[in-house]
């Protein structure tokens, strides 16, 4: 089978390394940084070779196939090495969708993807389908594949896995909408991420499907000047479609392939005219597989919603505590602005990606009573809203964020923790800021 590289010894890393081992590569796994144990464990219960802390050329230039990790850029010189001398560079989802015949639904967007394929494992599980759920939430989608026999993938997917993909093709794929995010990945230019985005859909034919939000312009542009093979379902909360989803007196109506379904907003757990969205997308591609129409009004009323995503941690003396540390960029901040219906202290900052905040300024106006900058430069958010915003304090730690949300805080309102950035300055990840989030507010 030749030689496969995978660099980055992380979760889609270690899964890679063990379907390629059954499938009779040589594999070799190559990390600059540290291994976790546990995946060190993995790895030498399955001998396969690894090495952590840098990068042997000579076991990597070697490769007749590469597989990295979806954080490390194609700019990286080893990577341009490895391109110039003609060896291939894909992602996971890429090498894994090789060996598996599943109907695949792949699901990407700046935001909702992952309440958006959260919500379609449900209902298809909730329909007695053979289903699993991986990509960029949760467990390696390349050690399913390896290890399972799934009849169904729902596979998040960001921009970056979509970058290194050749032939991966979902029979639906789902865009719930695209905004300026991880801009410093892509020259800073927009219409390069849009392209990274569509990429889902590059190897799609017309028996295939591409649901998409019918109200986001940038989605609406980028298909009238690039055509798709697949057949477009749209969905909207703004007008009536001919077919796909849309809301009608706070009543979804879904009209697809001479299927219909109503269902009441008001059955939504989830709250948010985002999550109405997050709930068409997921509602059309559980139709595609014939779940019953019982079935999914059932499980939407069930389904409980992502950690760390406008998730109600505690009232403490009338004050409500929001824990949105999912919130990585401007867009996911201005949905959680948007849905709060009390004056909001917010709990901002952290690594800008190239941020505008300017979209955010008539929300901030007329909702956000104090701004609490957690960062480890925090310029960019004075900047922005320091002539709008009376009370701005700087803080270097949740504990502290937390401590001075708690005094300026008073009766009817929410502290809202929607960092609108990377956690990786202070944080190990988003999960590791809104885990330390409510952890300080038990200890208040």
């Amino acid at each position: 089978m030749g030689r496969l590289v995978i660099l980055g010894g992380g979760e889609s890393g270690v899964g890679t390394a063990i379907l390629g081992e059954q499938k009779g590569f040589e594999v070799f796994v190559s990390d600059k940084g540290d291994i976790k144990e546990e995946y060190k464990k993995v790895l030498e219960h399955f001998e396969i070779e690894w090495e952590s802390g840098e990068h042997t050329e000579a076991k990597i230039l070697n490769a007749d196939l590469v597989m990295k990790s979806p954080g490390i850029p194609d700019t990286v010189p080893l990577v341009k090495k490895l391109v110039e001398k003609g060896v291939s560079v894909i992602s996971e989802i890429e090498f894994a969708s090789k060996y598996t015949d599943a109907t695949l639904i792949g699901i990407t967007g700046s935001n909702g993807k992952t309440t958006t394929t959260m919500l379609t494992n449900h209902l298809l599980k909730g329909g007695d389908l053979n289903v699993g759920m991986a990509g960029n939430i949760g467990d390696s989608y390349a050690k399913m594949v390896a290890e399972q026999d799934f009849d169904h993938y729902v596979l998040e997917i960001s921009s970056f896995q979509l970058d290194g993909i050749v032939d991966f093709k979902p029979h639906i794929a789902v865009i719930t909408n695209i905004t300026p995010d991880h801009l410093d990945r892509y020259d800073y230019k927009f219409e390069n991420y849009i392209a990274s985005k569509f990429r889902i859909a590059i190897n799609q034919d017309e028996n295939d499907y591409l649901i998409y939000d019918a109200d986001d312009e940038v989605i609406g542009d980028w298909l009238k000047k690039h055509p798709v093979q697949s057949k477009l379902i749209p969905f909207s909360v703004k007008r009536k479609l001919e077919e796909g989803a849309w809301l009608e007196n706070k009543t979804i109506k879904i009209k697809l392939e001479h299927k219909t379904l109503e269902m009441s907003e008001d059955i939504l757990a989830l709250k948010g005219q985002h999550n109405v969205k997050n709930t068409m997308a997921a509602s059309m591609a559980a139709m595609l597989v014939k779940v019953r129409k019982e079935t999914i009004r059932q499980s939407i009323q069930s389904f409980q919603g992502v950690p760390h995503r406008l998730e109600n941690v505690l009232k403490i003396n009338h004050v409500e505590y929001i824990n949105d540390s999912k919130a990585t960029n401007v867009n996911a901040t201005f949905y959680a602005l948007d849905g709060i219906k009390k004056p909001i202290v917010w709990i901002a900052g952290g690594v800008d990606k190239g941020n505008d905040y300017s979209e955010l300024m008539p929300l901030v106006r007329e909702k956000v009573k104090a701004i609490i900058c957690l960062g480890a430069d925090n310029s960019k958010l004075k900047d922005a809203f320091g002539n709008v915003i009376n009370l701005m304090v700087e803080t270097y730690s949740m504990e502290e964020a937390v401590k001075v949300a708690y005094k300026i805080a008073e009766r009817g309102d929410a502290v809202l923790l929607s960092p609108a950035c990377a956690s990786f300055d202070l944080f190990k990840s988003y999960e590791d800021r809104g885990d330390q989030f409510k952890n300080a507010i038990k200890n208040l």
